[in-house]
């Protein structure tokens, strides 16, 4: 690869970073073709973007980007994929479920809405992420919830008092 070349590729891996809030690091090696299909398959049904990049680009894409990776740089060691997603838990999930086939891919690390994750350990705290959505759902539920009970309340509250009065009339 030319000179010329790798700077294109980081400027484009710059711009990817820059873009995207989630971001997950995994190594495949090992993977064969078949299972590696497979997984590209998976991610793209999850809107996951899946690229295998080189560690010295991303790297100094890393660098070059304005977001503050921390630690995340030290995991690019070996074979490194690159997750891209919209959803925070989208690519945990995705990995989550496919490693009920296989022992990979291995999450060397991820970097959520400014928040950094190292190592495989955190696959677990990563699924269990809500996204947007489900946040705003659970309030808008939590919300709800306390004029649903005082509605049923007093529903049933009055078909209890005319049921008294009911009784009280016809004796």
């Amino acid at each position: 690869m030319t000179r010329e070349e790798k700077s294109v590729v980081i400027e484009n891996l710059t711009s990817q970073l820059t873009d995207n809030r989630i971001i997950y690091l995994a190594d495949i090696s090992g993977l064969d073709a078949l299972t590696t299909s497979n997984l590209r398959r998976a991610c793209f049904k999850a809107n996951v973007k899946l690229a295998v990049v080189k560690n010295t680009l991303l790297a100094k894409a890393m660098e070059k980007s304005d977001k503050d990776f921390g630690e995340l740089s030290n995991t690019l060691k070996g074979n490194t994929s690159i997750l891209f997603s919209e959803t925070g838990n989208a690519p945990a999930k995705v990995i989550k479920e496919f490693r009920k086939k296989s022992n990979k891919p291995v999450l060397k690390g991820a970097f959520v809405e400014e928040a950094i994750y190292i190592g495989d350990d955190q696959l677990d705290a990563l699924v269990n992420i809500k996204s947007k959505e489900e946040l705003i759902g659970d309030i808008i539920s939590l919300l709800q919830s306390p004029a649903k009970n005082v509605i049923a309340a007093l529903q049933s509250g009055g078909s209890k008092l005319s049921g008294i009065l009911k009784t009280l009339s016809e004796k």
